[in-house]
C-alpha cells in the first residue's frame, strides 16, 4: 500500500471517529432533553434527525473501508 492510500485510510478512520464522537454527544443531549419535565419537542426532533444523519454517514464511511469482495 502506498503512502497516499494509507493517508486516505487514516483520513477515513479519523472522519469515522469524529462522527462517532458527535453521535455520542448528540445522544447525551437527547437524553438530557428527554429527562426534562416538558422537553422542547421541535429541538428533540431536530437532534434525533441529526443523530440519524450522522449514523448514516458513519455507515457510508465504514463501507468505504471495507473492500468489495465478490465471492
Amino acid at each position: 500500500m502506498d503512502g497516499e492510500a494509507e493517508d486516505d485510510l487514516s483520513d477515513l478512520r479519523l472522519a469515522i471517529e469524529t462522527a462517532r464522537e458527535q453521535h455520542t454527544a448528540l445522544s447525551a443531549e437527547v437524553e438530557a432533553l428527554q429527562s426534562q419535565a416538558t422537553p422542547d419537542q421541535i429541538k428533540l426532533a431536530r437532534l434525533k434527525k441529526q443523530k440519524l444523519l450522522l449514523k448514516d454517514q458513519i455507515v457510508r464511511l465504514e463501507n468505504l473501508l471495507t473492500p468489495d469482495i465478490i465471492a
